[in-house]
């Protein structure tokens, strides 16, 4: 066997867990992985299992784990944590992840907010644009100063203070423009109906 610095490990001394994760970080080695994976594998999956883990879901995740140290032994520090401590912390970290995933509630295909509006039928679509023909004509029968106060309202979502300071009018005055406004353009409607 070799050792992460290229030599062999002295007679009948077999290497450490981290000697196999150098080596995985440094050349990808297949040897000590499946040292890494005959070892931890299935310890990884009673330690999931204890967690909660039906048997084919802690077979699962403890591939998933496996893949990870595969994938990140770069990310390992022999200094900060053994190399036991470092694959169960993933471990802990993929049972934690499945539980929340789990804890999500399905989407019911049924919830309004999730289903799309009905398209408007042919007929409202033609009232709809009669209707707003309509309403452009009244509007275009205002006197301009009504009509200022209109536009800014409702075309700029001014409040009413803030209009009467653009237009430099009372406040009374504007709320007074509006609610004429608002008269002529109903009674223009009723008539056309």
């Amino acid at each position: 066997m070799t050792a992460p610095d290229g030599n062999s490990a002295p007679a009948g001394q077999a290497p450490t867990m981290e000697d196999c994760l150098a080596r995985i970080a440094e050349s990808g080695d297949r040897r000590a992985f499946s040292e890494i994976f005959a070892y931890f594998a299935p310890r990884v999956k009673g330690f999931l299992m204890k967690g909660g883990a039906s048997p084919e879901e802690a077979e699962d995740l403890a591939q998933d784990v496996m893949v990870k140290v595969l994938k990140k032994a770069k990310l390992f520090d022999s200094s900060k944590a053994s190399a036991a401590t470092w694959i169960f912390a993933i471990a802990r970290n993929a049972r934690i992840d499945a539980v929340r995933r789990a804890s999500k509630p399905d989407l019911d295909a049924n919830e309004p907010m999730l289903t799309p509006e009905e398209a408007p039928r042919a007929d409202f679509l033609c009232e709809l644009k009669e209707r707003n023909a309509r309403i452009g004509i009244a509007l275009a029968k205002l006197p301009a100063e009504q009509l200022d106060v209109m536009k800014l309202h409702f075309y700029e979502d001014e409040p009413h203070s803030s209009i009467a300071e653009r237009l430099g009018l009372p406040l009374g005055t504007v709320k007074s423009r509006l609610r004429l406004a608002f008269e002529k353009i109903r009674k223009e409607l009723e008539e056309d109906a």
